[in-house]
């Protein structure tokens, strides 16, 4: 928690940043949002006086189709709107920076930081994830967890959070992963493993095929040897590593979760953002706050 008193806007966001913005005023902060609409009492009609903020916060991801990310606005906004009314060497902060974002906020001089590229920030969400995921499964599923035979796609942070979670419940939880350091964490959790090589071999058996890789995995090859009726659950940030159209055509039911965190746990993830964006300021802004 910062100690000093600072002057933070929160512009656009889902409710992710409703819950941000609120615990950052629960702290002592002076804050005021932008394009975030149910902020009852810290919602601001224009920027004026964005150009005094100590930090900026933008959305996760920041940008759609060169928009703001701003879903509960009642309007549309540029993120060009936004960086105008900065000044140079301000510090901001926001989610899935991509390069042209970076490269625009470089030309004005801001100090652009991407808290969701953060590791502390990236291993906590794994936790709404996780548990996200868990529901979806037991909603889509005809059948317990308990007993069913679950096959994760890589074991990155979203796999370590889920696969204990899955296990807790009954299911018998198999690890498929590129990586022999990722299987070897499967291992030692007591998970069976395997690599990636020969995936369409062996996919007849699983009811649940969880993907956290965020690369292609999943094509006609590997759909068409599921058994019928498993749910695949495509856990991977855009474009997602399912080939949803082949999916369709063989009758495979695919659930692409994108964002889970803000979607079952946005006070919770609102809080992992405002913990990772004071370790940002910390680090830039050291004496200054």
């Amino acid at each position: 928690m910062l100690q000093e008193h600072c002057l933070i806007w929160v512009v656009g966001g889902d409710h992710r940043q409703v819950a941000l913005a609120r615990a950052l005023a629960d702290d002592g902060h002076e804050v005021r949002t932008f394009a975030l609409g149910p902020c009852q009492g810290l919602e601001r009609e224009t920027l004026a006086g964005i150009e005094d903020a100590h930090c900026v916060v933008l959305p996760l991801p920041a940008e759609e189709q060169g928009q703001l990310n701003a879903p509960l606005a009642g309007q549309y906004h540029s993120i060009e709107e936004i960086f105008s009314a900065l000044r140079p060497g301000q510090l901001v902060c926001a989610g899935q920076v991509g390069a042209g974002l970076a490269a625009r906020a470089g030309q004005r001089g801001i100090v652009l930081r991407d808290y969701f590229g953060r590791e502390e920030l990236a291993v906590l969400n794994a936790i709404p994830t996780a548990e996200g995921a868990v529901q979806i499964a037991l909603e889509e599923l005809p059948i317990t967890l308990h007993g069913a035979r679950v096959l994760l796609l890589g074991f990155g942070r979203v796999g370590r959070a889920l696969a204990p979670r899955l296990k807790g419940l009954g299911a018998k939880v198999w690890v498929a992963a590129r990586s022999c350091i990722q299987r070897a964490h499967a291992e030692s959790m007591g998970l069976e493993s395997e690599g990636m090589e020969r995936l369409a071999e062996w996919l007849c058996s699983y009811d649940l095929v969880v993907n956290t890789i965020p690369a292609p995995v999943l094509g006609v090859e590997e759909l068409a040897a599921m058994k019928q009726g498993v749910l695949v659950m495509d856990l991977a940030s855009r474009p997602g590593g399912v080939d949803r159209t082949a999916a369709k055509a063989l009758g495979v039911r695919v659930v692409w979760a994108l964002s889970l965190p803000g979607r079952v746990a946005p006070v919770t993830a609102g809080r992992y953002i405002q913990q990772t964006v004071y370790h940002i300021m910390e680090e830039e802004l050291g004496g200054k706050v």
